[in-house]
């Protein structure tokens, strides 16, 4: 049955990694622009940065909860798995991303200060 769990749990991390990343690497680079006040080439650099980061993270994210997974009998088992597994990733995903919202929000303030005090 372990099988059978890592293959759902693998298809929807996947489905989620690719498509979040992907929303968010479009979408925050408008954001990101705008909090740099136009500054094309920080925001390609940001964005591209935490795209990486945000992959890289997953794939840690997701190996490390299939090696210590218990083993799984039943379907009872196998779904009450993949909630946990999947409410966790979901959680810790949402709380770093307002993280990396709060510290781009602070490098766009710096980016801001050091264009005024250069002027």
């Amino acid at each position: 049955m372990n099988i059978l769990a890592y293959i759902i749990y693998l298809s929807i991390t996947y489905i989620i990694t690719v498509h979040v990343g992907l929303v968010f690497y479009k979408n925050g680079r408008h954001y990101i622009l705008n909090l740099l006040h136009g500054d094309e080439k920080l925001t390609l650099f940001i964005n591209r940065l935490l795209l990486v980061g945000y992959y890289l993270l997953n794939l840690g994210y997701v190996a490390l909860t299939i090696s210590t997974w218990p083993p799984i009998h039943n379907w009872g088992s196998l779904w009450s798995c993949m909630a946990t597994m999947t409410g966790k990733i979901l959680l810790i995903l949402g709380i770093i991303h307002f993280g990396n919202m709060t510290a781009i929000y602070f490098i766009g303030r710096h980016h801001q200060q050091s264009i005024t005090h250069h002027k």
